[in-house]
């Protein structure tokens, strides 16, 4: 959506079982929609965007792309020029059933696509005169977003992703419908705290969109469902799609199941508590729609819902990013390639990902959702829009030449950055830290390499310098810029204008040193307690007794526990990310074992005290050997080492706000 889940589920590679699953053919435009279109063909080398071009082209790739990444099915949909010019399903609804892919008729979770729809309500009350988007959104609520950075939040902060909160993710789902609460709960109970002064930093935030949600349910007078059902659903046609949740019963059925991958077992509806972020359900015809609409500036046949006017300052970009990189509109972001004007947004829930963009000169809109995750290297929907332009909107203009400057500028960028959007204050924190990003030069080509960037081969994208701080990609079009904040930290921009990376300036947060602290620490921990067994049996074996006093005994058996304590906590933290990573389990439900674990991660604290104190008292005893000596001070260095990691990374912070 990002609800955001591109950021932690893994896209992957699968078997062809899906790819030859029989894809349904859209036969006629859904009632009362525009006509189905036949285009003119195309100037130049670019192939004509015509209904029987597009079915050749996506059959040949869509079917493989499916297959190859094990997804269950998808649905593709295409309008130009304010009608539908093709929809199609392929694979399956639902695998177990042979339920076919029906672009007419199968509901997607589009996910954070149900965002625009959020936007869009907002600029309609912007229109009315009930809100202002520069104004502080207290204006609007009956509670208070506290005071920060001494300014207050707008709601054009808000849909530039600038608001400036703290990635937070509890109860973003839920598991049934008795674990939603009212959205006036959740947004007191969940406020993120704000890392980044409002109108600065761009760092994506479903909690945001939510409370934007919950504005139009205050100026409008009716729940944030009703009114999108009343002023942009009904309006525009979208008889088959709804936020709400569960499902109405006429649209239960037509639900597609979700899978983590096409060969597994089917996932259960997703219930989402951030319900203006992401949980609108609608088939490609009704996304279709929305998409004529907004290329009509607001118009879909005879419904007006927003003015040409406050429909183009929504697709239009705002200040605040570098000089020809991507930027947010209002809710919407720029992606424009090959010289077109391309504004859009991409969504994922946990088993759905999707896609939307509309191509603004053309007049074209393209939609693709899957149903599953896959597994695949890359992005699926990305490589299928960028084939789709590279056909239909090939680039005319040769790439801009490498300045003098690019390797110079090179060096200066390279180090460790890490994402805007992340967990900063609260126990998930080290999950952001182990996510840094290495941006290096290849000395082989003096070109810009960027961790994780690869092309389609699997090998590192390069990129070459074509403006000051500006690199494109020597085989692509993607860019990535780089600036200074006013603090004079290097700021990485780079595909989505929605979040930027910052270079990590201390070595204390960066990932290789608290990895290897954290190898040393674990180290000499486990080797401690594996040696106190092995060295009582020798001891009895020869009838040895340990030289220590009395207090001396009990001082290393709460080292001991100490150390006991540590392994402890690092199993709670490996359930509690393998819950966070397969199970969604993000609820309340959690709590008191997070709370024994912290109280556990004390008693480390404590003993790591209690380890410098036997460690100075071992050098002070002469009967001592010298090994014994060396070991108890690495033993006290690691237990600390290991306390200062729960510590910095805030995994004792009691405020299970995450």
């Amino acid at each position: 959506m990002s609800l955001g889940w591109s950021s932690i589920s893994a896209l992957a590679v699968g078997g062809t079982l899906i790819a030859q699953a029989p894809a349904n053919r859209s036969a006629a435009a859904p009632v009362n929609a525009p006509s189905v279109l036949r285009a003119s063909p195309a100037p130049g080398g670019a192939h004509a965007l015509t209904a029987a071009d597009l079915e050749a082209f996506l059959d040949g790739l869509v079917p493989q792309e499916i297959g190859h990444a094990d997804i269950a099915g998808a649905v593709v949909a295409v309008v130009k020029d304010g009608k539908i010019l093709f929809m199609k399903g392929y694979g399956y609804a639902d695998v177990a059933h042979r339920r076919p892919v029906v672009p007419e008729s199968t509901l997607f979770r589009p996910g954070s696509i149900s965002k625009l729809f959020t936007w869009t309500s907002v600029m309609q009350q912007v229109e009315q005169g009930k809100l202002d988007l520069d104004t502080d959104v207290n204006t609007y609520l009956d509670f208070k977003v506290p005071p920060a950075w001494g300014k207050p939040i707008t709601l054009r902060d808000i849909m530039t992703h600038r608001a400036g909160f703290e990635e937070t993710i509890k109860q973003l789902f839920v598991k049934q419908q008795s674990d939603l609460i009212p959205r006036r709960q959740y947004l007191i109970e969940h406020m993120p705290r704000r890392i980044y002064a409002p109108g600065t930093v761009p760092a994506y935030s479903n909690y945001a969109t939510t409370l934007a949600g919950y504005i139009v349910e205050r100026v409008s007078g009716q729940t944030f469902e009703d009114y999108v059902e009343q002023h942009i659903l009904t309006p525009l046609g979208m008889h088959n799609a709804t936020f709400r949740q569960p499902l109405p019963a006429n649209l239960a059925p037509q639900m597609s199941q979700g899978y983590k991958v096409g060969s597994d077992s089917a996932k259960g509806f997703e219930f989402v508590e951030v319900a203006p972020a992401g949980s609108l359900s609608a088939t490609a015809a009704d996304m279709c729609h929305f998409m004529i609409a907004h290329l009509a500036n607001g118009r879909y046949v005879d419904a007006q819902i927003l003015k040409p006017e406050t429909a183009i300052q929504m697709h239009s970009p705002q200040s605040g990013w570098p000089e020809g990189m991507h930027a947010m509109d209002l809710g919407f972001y720029e992606e424009s390639q090959h010289g077109h004007h391309i504004i859009g947004h991409g969504g994922d829930s946990q088993w759905f990902h999707s896609d939307l963009h509309l191509i603004l000169d053309q007049n074209v809109g393209f939609f693709v959702s899957f149903n599953s995750a896959g597994r695949d290297e890359y992005s699926p929907r990305t490589v299928l829009f960028d084939r789709f332009m590279d056909r239909y909107f090939p680039e005319t203009t040769p790439p801009p030449s490498t300045l003098a400057t690019s390797l110079a500028d090179a060096k200066a960028v390279s180090g460790l950055y890490l994402s805007s959007r992340r967990f900063e204050t609260n126990i998930f924190s080290p999950l952001y830290m182990a996510g840094e990003v290495k941006v290096q030069l290849d000395p082989k080509d003096s070109a810009l390499v960027i961790e994780d960037q690869t092309n389609l081969n699997g090998q590192p994208t390069h990129f070459r310098e074509i403006a000051p701080m500006r690199f494109r990609a020597v085989d692509g079009h993607e860019q990535v810029s780089f600036t200074k904040d006013s603090m004079g930290r290097e700021l990485l921009y780079a595909g989505f204008p929605f979040e930027i990376s910052q270079r990590v300036d201390h070595t204390l947060d960066q990932k290789t040193t608290n990895i290897g602290l954290l190898m040393f620490s674990l180290g000499v921990i486990i080797l401690t307690l594996l040696g106190w067994p092995f060295a009582a049996i020798i001891r009895k074996h020869y009838g040895l007794t340990a030289a220590l006093s009395p207090d001396a005994k009990r001082l290393r058996l709460f080292v001991r526990v100490s150390c006991l304590s540590a392994v402890v906590v690092v199993a709670m933290l490996a359930w509690v990310a393998d819950k966070f990573t397969n199970d969604i389990w993000l609820g309340r439900n959690g709590d008191a074992e997070i709370h024994f674990m912290q109280l556990i991660g004390l008693l480390v604290g404590v003993g790591a005290i209690v380890a410098i104190y036997q460690a100075i008292g071992s050098w002070r005893d002469p009967a001592r050997w010298i090994w014994v000596k060396i070991w108890n001070t690495l033993l006290a260095l690691a237990i600390l080492c290991f306390f200062w990691f729960l510590f910095h990374w805030h995994l004792l912070n009691p405020n299970l706000n995450y």
